[in-house]
């Protein structure tokens, strides 16, 4: 009997592949909203489809006229705020909106200037520790850090930010109990994938890298997070 799960994929003997030009190659990335300072003291609140991390290093891609890489150019500071899955309306809120004001002409159509975006998005700060921009109350992985290098993408029309991570805030419920480790099992992350938002489905299998303590619900245990309300 054929015990394998079932392929999202359609049925086929071979697979065919066709040359395309895809507009956008967001292939399953999470998504962040960064907290950082404008100029007047205030904060500015955005969704990022592009980061990653790298040791405590999180690289992040941004537009260039944004207010994001104009507050980062001359304000290293920031929060990475992860949100849970059943966030993405909060995170939508916030897709239309920009901090820059007159709106960039590079901007979509559609675009607004919104000077109090934790408000427009229904979101709620809360002080950091170790930085200035605040945290996003709710997300369950919150990281302070700073800005290390900012610098334009090889096609002239992003920037690429270095940031070191200083202080990880985590929400209890996705911590294995005694540990540093962050569980798979109960956190799933907001995917932004071709521009469709998703959550996780159950595990497959592990790393044979991961030290993550192997929970007794087993890996087929739902996210804990995943049905969590937006704020």
């Amino acid at each position: 009997m054929n015990t394998a799960p079932p392929s999202i994929l359609p049925a086929q003997t071979v697979a065919t592949y066709l040359e395309i030009e895809p507009s956008i190659l967001y292939f399953g990335t999470p998504v962040v909203l960064l907290s950082t300072e404008n100029q007047d003291g205030s904060f500015n609140l955005a969704p990022i489809s592009s980061a990653w991390a790298l040791g405590r290093t999180v690289v992040i891609g941004l537009g260039r006229e944004g207010q994001t890489a104009y507050n980062l150019g001359s304000r290293p500071d920031l929060v990475i705020s992860l949100p849970a899955p059943a966030q993405w309306p909060a995170v939508e809120r916030l897709a239309p909106l920009t901090g820059r004001n007159p709106v960039p002409t590079t901007k979509p159509e559609g675009c607004r200037f919104e000077p109090d975006k934790f408000a427009a998005a229904g979101m709620t700060s809360e002080p950091s520790h170790l930085v200035r921009p605040p945290r996003v109350a709710g997300c369950p992985i919150q990281l302070e850090a700073r800005a290390k290098r900012v610098q334009p993408d090889a096609s002239g029309d992003f920037v690429i930010v270095e940031a070191v991570v200083c202080k990880v805030h985590a929400d209890s419920r996705i911590v294995v109990p005694g540990t540093d480790h962050i569980d798979p099992a109960a956190w799933s992350p907001l995917i932004y994938n071709f521009r469709h938002y998703f959550g996780l489905g159950p595990e497959l299998g592990h790393s044979y890298r991961a030290q993550t303590p192997r929970s007794s619900a087993g890996s087929a245990a739902e996210p804990v997070l995943a049905d969590t309300a937006p704020n």
